[in-house]
């Protein structure tokens, strides 16, 4: 029976359906650091993890028994996709499932800087009647500058766009512009042209301190900053002092650098307490719709690549699903990207009289990964020859 060990309060449908499928599963309800991490891998084969469990080359290394990590969230920058590939360590995500949830926030948090909700807001709370429309601004009319067009800059688009709203985006990938939405050839040309500036961007290391003192200069003056991406592409130090000098009109910051790994955690940053900014946890797709769907979408992943063999939609590993046929004998061999691999595969079960059913190869970059199904047991001979050889990174039998 495999061990899943599930950390940081994924939603109960992945424990259901690991538990359904013969998996015996802890629960954690935070994150771990790495020591802990290492622990707690003892004997599992399973991981499942939202974004503040780092899974680094040394944790990997320090857990011969994992076979399978599950990311509950888009993000995989805290896991070490080419050290889990090298040890045969399959890593999936769920890229889409909380996309609305992020788009929404991002639209309520865009309603609420343009028209001074948190101002007045707080003013109310200390007792203090200050009507006045002096910097709100309805979000019709006014421009959306988008940093970053993928899935929820996409949707964000559309939304913006229904809301009477016009719409400039940049990326650094070609990208079908959506609607009426405009592409922007530099980053400096969509800065200089947006009232609203939010980003999308993923988590590669080449987008680490993207947006600093030099980008924010070139917004415009009483323009609105949102960040729901990742905390490193933002020098925080300096949004602060641009929120200070008025120059940025209000900031919506969903992400940080450094973020608690447990609720209740004490919370530190240089935004506290800076008029219209509204600060978040971390919750940009955390509704319970889009945690139910993650939840569903990761572990049936996870479940399915440990029972089938199958890759699909694998972030880390060449993208791979046979069929599965009646009665016959699965093999699932991870390998090194060299010629003659298949060759050998089929000889050595030629010479020890098994016969191939069904057979597919998919190769991403340096990994090889051959599924085959055959019509009798494997024999043992068989699983030491091809585990032993050097371009082997890992071998499962699937009955």
């Amino acid at each position: 029976m495999p061990t899943a060990l599930l950390l940081e309060n994924l939603h109960p449908h992945a424990r259901t359906i690991l538990e359904t499928a013969g998996f015996d599963v802890v629960t954690r309800t935070g994150a771990l650091d790495e020591a802990e991490l290492v622990e707690a891998l003892a004997g599992v084969q399973v991981l499942g993890i939202r974004s503040k469990t780092n899974v680094t080359a040394d944790v990997l290394a320090a857990a011969p028994d994992l076979e399978v990590v599950g990311a509950f969230c888009i993000g995989t920058n805290q896991i070490d996709l080419h050290a889990a590939a090298g040890s045969g360590i399959a890593v999936f995500n769920a890229p889409f499932s909380n996309t609305r949830s992020v788009v929404e926030i991002a639209i309520a948090d865009i309603i609420s800087l343009t028209r001074r909700l948190t101002v007045f807001d707080k003013e109310m709370h200390a007792g203090v009647w200050n009507k006045s429309a002096t910097g709100a601004h309805e979000v019709r009319g006014r421009t959306l500058g988008i940093i970053g067009y993928g899935n929820i800059g996409t949707q964000l688009s559309v939304l913006a766009e229904n809301l009477g709203m016009s719409v400039v985006f940049y990326d650094t990938s070609e990208k079908l512009a959506l609607g009426n939405a405009r592409r922007m050839n530099t980053l400096d040309e969509l800065l200089e042209t947006a009232d609203i500036v939010t980003l999308h961007v993923d988590g590669r290391a080449g987008n680490a301190g993207m947006f600093g003192a030099k980008q924010i200069a070139r917004m415009r003056p009483g323009a609105i900053f949102l960040n729901l991406s990742r905390g490193f592409v933002v020098d925080y130090a300096a949004l602060r002092d641009a929120v200070l000098s008025g120059h940025v009109a209000g900031a919506a910051v969903d992400v940080f650098p450094v973020e608690p790994k447990r609720k209740g955690d004490p919370f530190e940053s240089e935004l506290r307490g800076l008029p219209n900014v509204i600060l978040t946890p971390h919750t940009g797709g955390s509704t319970e719709e889009a945690q139910e769907a993650i939840g569903q979408f990761v572990a049936n992943k996870v479940r399915d690549y440990l029972m089938t063999g199958s890759t699909n939609l694998s972030v880390n590993l060449p993208n791979l699903a046979l069929d599965q046929r009646p009665d016959a004998h699965r093999v699932a061999y991870l390998h090194r990207n060299v010629p003659g691999v298949l060759a050998t595969i089929n000889a050595t079960l030629a010479e020890h009289g098994v016969n191939i059913e069904g057979q597919l190869l998919a190769t991403r970059g340096e990994l090889g990964y051959v599924v085959t199904d055959v019509s009798s047991p494997v024999p043992t001979d068989v699983v030491d020859v091809l585990a032993g050889r050097p371009e082997s990174l890992r071998l499962r039998l699937l009955d």
